[in-house]
């Protein structure tokens, strides 16, 4: 895969956090052998050192992430992430439709150990993963969706769609036609945290077309 040139918006920033926007097709950090060592994290250095990674977005998926700048900073938010004090959507384009106009998913994840970095829905070594769904608009092929996930598993949303019938177009993993679009459809739309210093409730919201 070819990482992005798109450049990285900077939302907000402050002494202790930094909230970004991820392009797609750009790995969160770096990855095994010098080919995966570009990254958002290593991007962000020359303006913005000692940046640190709180959460990650899969290279495919753009949009919000939030950064600390200190040890201190990174420990409250992974606190906060480990508590589910965040709040996250993402909008995303599926192929075909969904049974209603919102509904939820309850099914355990694990990754298929033959088919890496594939996920699957697995009922024996799966673990619990839930998401809620609503769709915004749609056309005859497609919906625009919007996801809420209330956990945190690796490919959560991909793979919760695929199944239900629903595929997000441009999926070069789970999508039988991932060419027909240049990118994942998948885009972290909104972020909302408690600022590890002040308590302060902060909500951030970035759009995209797809």
């Amino acid at each position: 895969m070819k990482q992005t040139e798109e450049p990285i918006e900077v939302i907000y920033h402050d002494k202790d956090i930094l909230v970004v926007v991820k392009p797609a097709n750009l790995l969160s950090v770096p990855g095994r052998g010098e080919h995966k060592q570009d990254c958002l994290v290593s991007r962000l250095q020359d303006d913005h050192p000692g940046a640190r990674i709180v959460h990650r977005l899969d290279s495919d998926t753009s949009g919000l992430m939030v950064l600390a700048f200190n040890a201190e900073a990174h420990r409250r938010l992974s606190i906060s992430f480990a508590d589910r004090e965040v709040d996250k959507t993402y909008i995303a384009r599926v192929q075909g439709h969904l049974p209603s106009t919102q509904g939820g998913i309850d099914l355990p994840l694990a990754l298929d150990w033959h088919n890496r970095p594939v996920h699957k829905v697995d009922y024996i070594y799966g673990k619990p993963s839930q998401t809620a769904w609503e769709v915004i608009a749609q056309n005859e092929d497609s919906q625009l969706v919007r996801l809420y996930p209330y956990t945190g598993r690796s490919h959560q949303l991909r793979v919760h769609m695929l199944s239900m019938g629903c595929p997000m177009i441009g999926d070069s993993l789970y999508h039988p036609n991932p060419e027909a679009f240049p990118r994942l459809c998948l885009h972290a739309e909104m972020l909302t945290i408690i600022h590890p210093t002040s308590r302060e409730k902060l909500r951030f919201d970035s759009t995209v077309s797809f």
